[in-house]
């Protein structure tokens, strides 16, 4: 699959943003590249192919996510006292983590997939005029973030 080449640089990427961890972005890509390998034969226009594997990641991520806060939830009822390990963290990742899941893979399609706010809006099903608003939104909460914490 050399369309898979092409994108897999980005893919990761996208999934390192939105997820937060080196491992999970590559389960979640290798989950990605396995669902698309398995489903390609249904790809009708090879065009779409780099909107298309993203919505795959796009919902791959959305379910580690899932995974992950049912897993913190169930922590916290075990435990009384649940702290945060932020020390493996990097900076933007913090700051990014400030955002909804939404506000996060809005800003991580858009700025760290390269990918247009229409696109967007096509790969999540959503109004242009809605993505655009919430992509700014986003952006203006993380200015707040940034500047609260210089």
């Amino acid at each position: 699959m050399e369309q898979y080449e092409l994108v897999y640089k980005e893919l990761y990427r996208l999934a390192y943003y939105y997820l937060g961890d080196v491992h999970e972005a590559e389960d979640a890509v290798m989950d990605t590249v396995l669902a698309a390998y398995e489903s390609y034969g249904k790809l009708r226009n090879q065009a779409a192919f780099r909107n298309w594997i993203f919505k795959i990641l796009v919902n791959q991520c959305k379910r580690r996510m899932r995974r992950f806060y049912e897993k913190q939830e169930e922590l916290m009822e075990d435990s009384c006292i649940h702290e945060p390990d932020y020390t493996d963290k990097t900076y933007i990742q913090t700051v990014l983590q400030s955002l909804s899941e939404e506000e996060r893979l809005i800003v991580s399609l858009i700025v760290f997939g390269g990918y247009k706010g229409e696109e967007v809006a096509r790969v999540l099903k959503k109004k242009h005029s809605t993505i655009r608003s919430k992509y700014r939104r986003a952006i203006d909460k993380l200015k707040k973030q940034l500047e609260k914490e210089t």
